[in-house]
């Protein structure tokens, strides 16, 4: 649905930093002038505990460091989180006070990330999409009770193109209501492709009202050309990936990762994007999306299937919790359904 009105608005490059303290790597942040983001993890206050840390809540005082930014935004972290801890550490309530501690231009809702690392079968990536909706829907509540609630951005995520759209339909009511939206797990997805970052966002192009926006959590620099046709749907983009470079040359020059080297390799990362974005759009052909495939069950797998529907309707009505772990009910859910009477 790319028209040229494409051409009259700008995509918007905002950079990512893995924190807020004073130093070389912020106050770089600060002369480029660019809208900053940041992830709720670089806030969090850890305590050994047993045989691990445990999460103690957050750390505010960088926070005062931020006032001099362009702007500010808060991701939920949701990748490092499943990545690295295998959920969140934090409840809803405590990300929305973090998100109440500072004027952000915008904070992301929690969702629940897709990424093969971490939804490795369909089954999963359905079930992280019932609870990213659940989670979008609860923090909005907590937000309205804080007065944040004209700050919230709403997250969409999905493998597929389809899944996105279903999981903007389940959340119209708040998609409708918010001039922009996050995308979640770009930015290990391929940009070529028909479940690739092109294939997305055109097919969300042609599903959403016209005048919801995007932005896309963690975008590769070289898609930007690709996306430039788009710059009527997608407000935004962003990336940490020079820190990427910045290891890979410490590695090769044996010296200490510091953030002077950081900056500099931020710096030359943000001047390569503005150059991608000042070069002439480049339109793809765009592939029919990719589609799951129809599955044929047995009596058995019909009734686990239709008995992790139940239970993402479930979490998605907010009757079980967005993290409730319901792994073990699933085959017993199932056996009930294949035994009930008709």
């Amino acid at each position: 649905m790319m028209t040229s009105s494409s051409q009259s608005r700008a995509i918007m490059l905002m950079v990512g930093l893995p924190h807020l303290r004073s130093g070389p790597l912020l106050a770089r942040a600060r002369n480029l002038a660019l809208p900053v983001l940041v992830s709720a993890n670089a806030f969090s206050r850890w305590v050994d505990a047993g045989q691990g840390r445990e999460w103690a809540g957050w750390k505010l005082q960088d926070l005062e460091n931020a006032a001099s930014l362009h702007s500010l935004c808060l991701d939920s972290a949701g990748f490092s989180a499943m990545a690295h801890y295998g959920g969140y550490p934090w409840t809803i309530d405590a990300y929305v006070a973090l998100a109440s501690a500072f004027p952000f231009r915008w904070w992301a809702s929690l969702d629940y990330c897709v990424e093969q690392e971490v939804a490795r079968d369909r089954e999963e990536v359905l079930d992280r999409i019932a609870r990213t909706v659940r989670a979008n829907i609860e923090c909005h509540a907590r937000a309205v009770d804080r007065n944040i609630a004209s700050t919230f951005l709403p997250v969409i995520q999905g493998r597929l193109p389809q899944d996105y759209e279903r999981c903007a339909t389940a959340l119209a009511g708040l998609v409708e209501r918010h001039p922009l939206i996050g995308v979640g797990s770009m930015c290990r997805r391929p940009i070529h492709g028909d479940a690739g970052l092109i294939a997305v966002v055109d097919h969300l192009d042609r599903v959403l009202p016209p005048a919801v926006r995007l932005h896309l959590f963690g975008v590769k620099g070289a898609a930007i050309p690709f996306l430039k046709p788009f710059a009527r749907r997608v407000a935004s983009i962003d990336s940490q990936a020079y820190g990427i470079a910045a290891r890979s040359k410490a590695r090769v020059h044996g010296c200490r990762k510091s953030d002077d080297l950081v900056a500099d390799e931020m710096e030359r990362w943000v001047e390569q994007q503005r150059a991608r974005l000042r070069q002439p759009a480049r339109p793809l052909p765009i592939a029919a999306p990719a589609t799951a495939p129809p599955l044929r069950f047995d009596p058995w797998e019909e009734a686990i299937a239709k008995a992790r529907e139940d239970l993402r309707a479930l979490i998605e009505s907010g009757d079980l919790d967005h993290d409730a772990l319901v792994t073990g009910w699933v085959e017993q859910w199932a056996a009930d359904l294949l035994h009930a009477e008709p």
